[in-house]
């Protein structure tokens, strides 16, 4: 899990993210102010997770950006642990935070491997 770890430390400054594990998964948490589940596109292969948002800024019209430092798009690969299992994930996110929940494989001590006859 350490590259993970590694991963959200190389997040920009404005994104803010947590990683929890338990025994049966891992928890992502990202805020994303101002993303909604049709701005955010979440796409995971064997050992990496890809991340992709937008939001949207409204501004009331008597209002302009002095300053603008929040970015409008989040777009980062994440590696995942091992033995994370990303066919299974699931998200939801809710008032900007995403939440990605990311079972762990079942992992055995022992494995038997069947014998044929040639």
């Amino acid at each position: 899990m350490s590259a993970l770890r590694d991963a959200l430390r190389d997040l920009p400054e404005a994104v803010f993210a947590d990683i929890l594990e338990s025994e049966e998964g891992y928890l992502l948490v990202i805020d994303l102010p101002g993303a909604t589940a049709e701005t955010i596109d979440i796409s995971a292969e064997r050992n990496k997770l890809r991340v992709e948002a937008r939001r949207s800024k409204d501004v009331a019209r008597e209002f302009r950006f002095l300053s603008e430092e929040r970015s409008l798009f989040l777009d980062v690969d994440l590696p995942l642990p091992p033995d994370a299992d990303p066919s299974e994930a699931e998200a939801t996110v809710e008032r900007g935070v995403l939440e990605l929940t990311i079972p762990k494989q079942a992992v055995t001590d022992k494995t038997r491997v069947p014998v044929d006859e040639a």
